[in-house]
């Protein structure tokens, strides 16, 4: 446990620079917290995006150098007995958890009649049932709280209402934010504070110039959103200014685009 006392959350998908992930956690550093980081790098090879030669290990320095002790910690969510490992070996290295950023993903594009069981079967053991033990894992760690009326711990999970031709990605994220959302009411007592955050398309290194061209135009911001933007709603909802929201929250840059997308059957990405 580190000796400061400093608030500790586990980010999970902090598996490359570009990610969202990787946004929150140097967020969250700069604002005084040690964390532990959750990454998979088969996932971006499977998927055929470019990783960095080092892993995670330069998003854990740039932390480092802002004061956060950081942990990284491989974990394949697509296995059930994985979420609990990463809160126990988190919370033995740090200390008490108190903060959980659902930040990984499962993102395969394929249609509702070219989705196979596999591909479903896999979009929801990583976006839909990995989040749902990690924060019964996260909560079971927690105790009831003193005053229920003061934040004592944080939940966000990042979603999308992305589903036409990203069938099993757009159904799982679904499940998620209904799992979310019975969390802020069950974990209430605890002083769980739990938000969904929407981020719209984030060009992560997923985007070709044609979709990144056509999600501009159709983005009433003016410009696309960037993982900067999604960390800086979740710097405020781990703040005490945030100690009080515990709802489904979106960003406001590029969620336009986002609905576009859907209507149009134009394929995108995850996080």
């Amino acid at each position: 446990m580190n000796s400061e006392q400093r608030p500790v959350a586990l980010i999970t998908g902090v598996g490359r620079r570009r990610s969202i992930g990787a946004a929150l956690a140097v967020a969250l550093a700069e604002d005084g917290w040690d964390l532990a980081l959750n990454y998979w790098t088969p996932y971006d090879e499977r998927l055929g995006l470019a990783t960095d030669a080092d892993g995670p290990a330069p998003v854990a320095e740039e932390c480092r150098a802002v004061g956060a002790v950081v942990e990284l910690l491989p974990g394949d969510l697509s296995d059930p007995e994985v979420p609990a490992i990463l809160i126990r070996d988190a919370a033995e290295r740090l200390g008490p958890l108190t903060g959980l950023v659902l930040s990984h993903c499962e993102s395969v594009d394929s249609a509702l009649l070219d989705t196979s069981l596999d591909s479903w079967d896999r979009h929801f053991a990583v976006n839909a049932r990995a989040s749902w033990l990690l924060i019964k894992a996260f909560a079971d760690r927690l105790p009831v709280a003193e005053n229920p009326g003061r934040a004592e711990a944080r939940i966000v999970a990042l979603t999308s209402d992305h589903v036409a031709y990203n069938l099993p990605y757009g159904a799982s994220k679904g499940a998620l934010d209904r799992i979310v959302i019975a969390a802020a009411t069950e974990l209430a007592d605890r002083g769980v504070r739990a938000n969904v955050i929407n981020p719209g398309p984030v060009d992560t290194g997923w985007m070709s110039d044609e979709v990144r061209a056509w999600c501009l135009r159709e983005t009433a911001a003016g410009r696309l959103g960037t993982a900067q933007d999604t960390a800086n709603l979740v710097r405020f909802l781990f703040s005490d200014a945030g100690s009080t929201d515990s709802c489904c929250t979106a960003t406001a840059a590029s969620r336009s685009a986002e609905n576009h997308l859907r209507r149009s059957g134009i394929r995108g990405g995850g996080n």
